[in-house]
């Protein structure tokens, strides 16, 4: 459900996203009409280190769902998991990304995903940008006074301004 803009332009659609991570997984949420961003509300959903990985996993979708079930956004867009030498590490962020899949699927927001470099592409203008670039640069897009609280939630962002450039022509999982 687009949301009409403020001055009676056209659709603005609401877009959720998500930067998947077991010990946090950070969320953003904005409005854009494509070409102009607003962040509503970004975050990071934290894990305890003593708890085990399914329970991890279980938090990490409970704080999903209430990120929804507050904001109600229109789309969503998560990442890509990128291949690692830690193949542990990398499967850690498959079973998150299915449980990021699962709730959106559930709530039944329609989801996309964008490799790593593609999110970097977008918002900083190269595909190999350090997390610290994406997060001034997701700043800047959005006209923040400071920067996203966490790498976490200033990823998501990023995933979600891609999304936003990009959804015209998505990509599909």
């Amino acid at each position: 459900m687009s949301r009409p803009a403020p001055d009676g332009t056209g659709g603005r659609v609401r877009i959720l996203g998500i930067d998947c991570g077991s010990q946090a997984t950070g969320f953003g949420i904005i409005e854009s009409d494509g070409t102009r961003h607003r962040m509503l509300a970004c975050g990071a959903i934290r894990t305890r280190a003593g708890d085990e990985f399914p329970m991890r996993l279980k938090t990490i979708g409970h704080g999903l769902r209430e990120v929804i079930a507050s904001w109600q956004p229109d789309e969503a867009a998560v990442e890509d998991t990128f291949t690692s030498e830690n193949v542990r590490s990398a499967l850690k962020l498959t079973h998150v990304r299915g449980v990021a899949l699962f709730i959106c699927a559930e709530a039944g927001v329609p989801v996309t995903a964008y490799p790593p470099a593609q999110v970097k592409l977008a918002v900083v203008g190269n595909g190999r940008a350090a997390k610290e670039q994406v997060q001034w640069m997701t700043r800047v897009l959005l006209g923040l006074q400071q920067p996203p609280g966490s790498l976490d939630a200033s990823d998501a962002l990023a995933v979600a301004i891609c999304h936003a450039a990009r959804r015209s022509t998505p990509i599909p999982l």
